[in-house]
Order: C-alpha cells, then sequence, then structure tokens
C-alpha cells in the first residue's frame, strides 16, 4: 500500500494506487515503480476568516481543496476523510459561521471556462465551479457571447450560483442554466443534472433541500453549463436600469453598456466584501398573496412591491427593514449597512453570534409591525 505525501502537509495511504511496472536500467530491482494520483491538499487548522465573505472567525480542523472530480473521490474512499462530516465551501459568500464547521471542509477550486456548444439559437458555455462568478460574467461578455451582465458582480463562485439560484436586476440564473456536474458525497458517483432536476425556486434549489428528495450537503457541484440565447436582448424591466436609460437618454443600452451599468448601481448601494464584511443580501424579498399585498399597502402606501406574473407580490425587504428603524443601527460589531437596509454587515471583529443576534432581532421587528416573516438567504452554520 503506497503512502503519498500530501503538499507537505498531511501523509495519506491510498488503497489500490499501486501500479506495479517493469524495472528499467539503473533501477533497484527491488523497487517497483508507481503510478500514484496527484496528491490531495490536505490542511489543518485552518482559519476561515480569509474564505468567508463575512469575515468571521472559525477554524476547519480539516481543509481538503478540490481541484478536481477525483479529488472528491480520494477523500471519499479514504478511511479516516470518508466517513467526516463534510462542508462544501466555494467563494464562502453565502455563508454565516457561528461555530467551527466538525469534520471536513471541502474548498472547491476547479478551474475552467469554454464554449461546449454553438447554434443559431443560443451559446452553451462551461464553467469549473471554483471560477468567481463575476469573472464567469466577463469572460462571457470578452468572447462575444453576452446574456448574463445583469447577474455582473454579485460575489461568490460559479458552482455556488445554482445553489443559491442567484438572481440582480430582472434575470435569475435559472433563465440562463443548462445543467450541471456534481459527485455524490457518499457514493462518489458523478451526476449531471438538467435545471428540472435541480428544482430551481426563488433563491432556492434542490440543494438546499433536506429531506429525501434534496440534495443539502449531499452533492458537491464541480461543472456548470449556462445556455446564452441568441440573438442577445437585453433584460431592463427593473426600475434602477429604467432610471439609468432615463438619465442617460440611452434607451437601447448594449451588453457591455448594461454590464457597466449594474456594476456601477451594486457599487454604489452594496459594500466590497475586501473592504467590509458581508453577505450580500441578508433576507429574500417576501412573497405574499395579492390580497396580502392589498392589505399591507392599505397601511404602508409607499412599501416598495413588484407585481409577479402569477399575481402575487414580491416586497422589498430592505424597505420594511429600514421602515423598522434598523438601517444603520447595530448590535456589538454587527451592523445594517447605511446605504441598503438589506445588507448586514461586519463592523470589525463581529462574531457569527452577533450577526444572528442582530438577524433574529430584524425579523422580530418586522414581523411585528407587518406581520411578515422574513427569510434569511445565507447558509447559518
Amino acid at each position: 500500500m503506497p503512502v503519498k505525501e500530501l503538499a507537505g502537509r498531511l501523509t495519506i495511504k491510498y488503497p489500490g494506487a499501486a501500479r506495479a511496472g517493469p524495472a528499467s536500467m539503473g533501477e533497484n530491482p527491488g523497487v517497483t515503480s508507481t503510478l500514484a494520483p496527484p496528491a490531495l491538499c490536505v490542511e489543518h487548522s485552518v482559519n476561515l476568516r480569509g474564505l468567508n465573505s463575512f469575515g468571521l472567525p472559525a477554524t476547519a480542523h480539516t481543509l481538503v481543496r478540490i481541484d478536481a472530480d477525483a479529488d472528491v473521490r480520494r477523500v471519499l474512499d479514504h478511511p479516516v476523510l470518508g466517513p467526516a462530516p463534510k462542508l462544501v465551501l466555494g467563494g464562502g459568500s453565502n455563508l454565516v459561521l457561528s461555530r467551527d464547521p466538525p469534520g471536513v471542509v471541502l474548498h472547491v477550486r476547479v478551474p475552467g471556462a469554454r464554449l461546449v456548444a454553438e447554434t443559431e439559437q443560443s451559446w452553451t458555455v462551461e464553467f469549473g465551479a471554483g471560477m468567481a462568478w463575476h469573472d464567469a460574467v466577463r469572460w462571457t461578455l470578452a468572447h462575444g457571447m453576452p446574456g448574463l451582465e445583469n447577474l455582473a458582480l454579485i460575489p461568490g463562485s460559479v458552482g455556488a450560483a445554482p445553489v443559491q439560484n442567484i438572481g440582480a436586476y430582472g434575470l435569475e440564473l435559472a433563465e440562463r442554466f443548462d445543467s450541471l456536474d456534481a459527485v455524490d458525497l457518499v457514493t462518489g458517483r458523478g451526476v449531471r443534472l438538467d435545471a428540472r432536476a435541480c428544482a430551481f425556486g426563488y433563491r432556492d434549489s434542490v440543494f438546499k433541500q433536506g429531506g429525501f428528495a434534496g440534495l443539502a450537503g449531499k452533492s458537491l457541484i464541480t461543472r456548470v453549463r449556462l445556455r446564452l440565447p441568441r440573438p442577445w436582448r437585453p433584460v431592463l424591466g427593473y426600475l434602477d436600469l429604467e432610471r439609468r436609460m432615463a438619465e442617460t437618454g440611452n434607451f437601447r443600452p448594449d451588453a457591455q453598456t448594461l454590464f457597466d451599468w449594474v456594476c456601477a448601481i451594486r457599487r454604489a448601494k452594496l459594500p466590497d466584501p475586501a473592504e467590509i464584511g458581508n453577505a450580500g443580501s441578508f433576507f429574500k424579498n417576501p412573497l405574499v398573496s395579492a390580497e396580502q399585498c392589498r392589505d399591507i399597502i392599505g397601511r404602508d402606501p409607499h412599501i416598495v412591491h413588484y407585481l409577479l406574473a402569477d399575481g402575487r407580490c414580491k416586497l422589498a425587504a430592505g424597505w420594511l427593514i429600514e421602515a423598522c428603524g434598523w438601517r444603520g443601527k447595530s448590535i456589538g460589531r454587527a451592523g445594517v449597512y447605511e446605504r441598503q437596509a438589506l445588507v448586514l454587515v461586519n463592523r470589525g471583529g463581529a462574531s457569527g453570534a452577533e450577526v444572528l443576534t442582530l438577524a433574529r432581532a430584524i425579523q422580530e421587528s418586522v414581523y411585528g409591525r407587518f406581520g411578515i416573516r422574513l427569510e434569511t438567504e445565507p447558509v447559518v452554520l
């Protein structure tokens, strides 16, 4: 049973990894050559503060860097790492760490970007799950394949995008999704899932759902494919974009202009995680029935809301939070961002417990005034 050194950090044995070959001239005839798989990168006692966009303190007792599907299978096959609980970590932009994760953290870094199919109706592009989402958006524009510009500057990795079904400025990932590859964290089997299998909903997917049918904590996404429609048509039905068109007099922006507008709008409203720790929008915009919406508008005529095709209303969670007086307020070192009440921030040295205390206080305030329960977007550990 050969022994492989893991990047100088840990020694792990790979059962069945050796393949004996013929001795070549000059070799010691008592030593056989081996063909071992590339070494896993395993680290211990890893500070996760720099691996989550909130900048919250936590320590991974064991962290494995995942650069390919095969790395996942080698983890699962290992007698120590395989049975341990696992946390899949991408860009860490949708995560609130209130404690140290148990077991093994799988840090996904799978690279790659390529065009896999082209027709008169669409381009299909594939990205490694470890690629930064914003870099993927820029890559499509640089290669003349627009369609993702409304989703520019969303933090996090490509692999996390379908988990959350990210969306912004009138577009959701589900509207551009083709399929993804994942590895089952129990069997090690590779699977390919289409949009139906992913069960996309508003900031939701099968990867956030537990139970028998859900895949929460059961799969690791390695690659994502997106279908970008041809000919390109801008998605402009959003208030901030309509304002930009009115301000500039440009009512037919091209893809690059739309990309630039979205980036500018986001930078004006949302803090840069590199400067102020945050996880983006902390709460989902609540969906209510038409009757509920009429009742709320009757009490608060200025509430920001959007009518949906199915008759329901989407309420602006940021407006609800601000109406309850939380904008700019803090509990401990966790606070509500001054420019956008939907965003909770780390004012410096905050703990996960402080963030969760603030979030619960906001939820109680909104429920007390409006009778609406806000749901959190990030995964809480």
